[in-house]
């Protein structure tokens, strides 16, 4: 029997209103580089590291009918199941920058009882993204 291998972590899909205004968003407010967004403006990927972060539009004929409708919260303060979580060595900084870049302020950043210093904004779309430090120093 052959063993069963790891899976790797290949992508998040964020589902938005606008492809690429998202993804010029994402690239300003968050400091990652773009590394495709599709002639169409259906499909859209920053360069995040071994996990691509992509964007594609919350309505989709190709997969509405197949896997559903994507269901957005309604009102301002609800949020949705997932939050996209990215860590900083600087997180005021990355805060800061977030917020300056069109991001909606939620919580500034602060320090937690386990050691580690996180804020939170909205995206474009209201989106929760949160902003922390690294809770294990990554591997140089």
């Amino acid at each position: 029997m052959a063993p069963n291998p790891s899976p790797a972590f290949a992508y998040t899909v964020v589902y938005v209103k606008d492809v690429a205004k998202s993804v010029a968003f994402y690239s300003n407010a968050f400091g990652y580089s773009v590394r495709r967004l599709d002639e169409s403006h259906k499909w859209g990927e920053l360069d995040s590291g071994q996990t691509t972060i992509a964007f594609t539009p919350v309505h989709q004929r190709e997969t509405d009918g197949l896997t559903g409708e994507v269901q957005t919260p309604a009102g301002g303060w609800e949020r949705g199941p997932v939050e996209v979580s990215f860590a900083y060595a600087d997180v005021d900084a990355a805060y800061r920058r977030a917020v300056e870049n069109g991001a909606i302020p939620v919580n500034p950043p602060e320090d937690k009882v386990w050691g580690q210093k996180v804020g939170y904004v909205r995206d474009i779309d209201g989106i929760v993204v949160r902003l922390g430090s690294f809770v294990v120093e990554p591997r140089p």
